[in-house]
């Protein structure tokens, strides 16, 4: 076990709304660095939009150098224009780290409520609650940012598991 924290960013990809969370692990302790939102505007055509979350994920990545991302698995929607555009948005949010050098885990939002909750049908209510209970210093203002926080939470846990694994 190195003394060195990991950092780890939480990505919550939305075409609209791309939460973001990154935390530190150190050992099995978990601190909380910062979270927010990416937003973009309905109005903007889609390329702008696409590029304005790869930009900020970008300058985020840059600015605070995480270690390691993870990123929220798509579920599928009803309605498929929903569907491509969220796709869309989550392919920008899965290249921003990998172009930056990042390992990028990805977890479907069951395994991301069983890690937090511990019942993969939590409500969204419900992982904001323990994400605030898990880090205390956390300031998720949105969902968003509270799902975010989640995923790198989830990621702390399950790349400790896959190390005691592999030993």
């Amino acid at each position: 076990m190195g003394s060195n924290p990991i950092r780890i960013l939480g990505i919550d990809p939305g075409l609209g709304v791309t939460g973001y969370g990154l935390i530190e692990q150190r050992g099995s302790s978990l601190a909380y660095v910062l979270c927010g939102a990416i937003k973009t505007s309905a109005g903007k055509p889609l390329a702008e939009r696409l590029a304005a979350i790869h930009r900020a994920l970008t300058e985020l990545i840059e600015r605070e150098r995480p270690d390691e991302a993870a990123i929220e698995e798509t579920f599928v929607n009803r309605d498929p224009q929903s569907a491509l555009k969220l796709g869309q948005a989550r392919g920008v949010a899965l290249a921003a780290p990998a172009l930056l050098g990042l390992p990028v885990a990805e977890y479907a939002a069951n395994v991301v409520k069983k890690t937090i909750v511990g019942v993969g049908h939590a409500e969204k209510g419900q992982i904001a609650t323990m994400v605030k209970m898990l880090l205390p210093a956390s300031a998720a203002a949105s969902a968003d940012a509270a799902d975010a926080l989640a995923l790198a939470i989830t990621h702390a846990q399950h790349r400790g598991l896959k190390r005691r694994g592999a030993a």
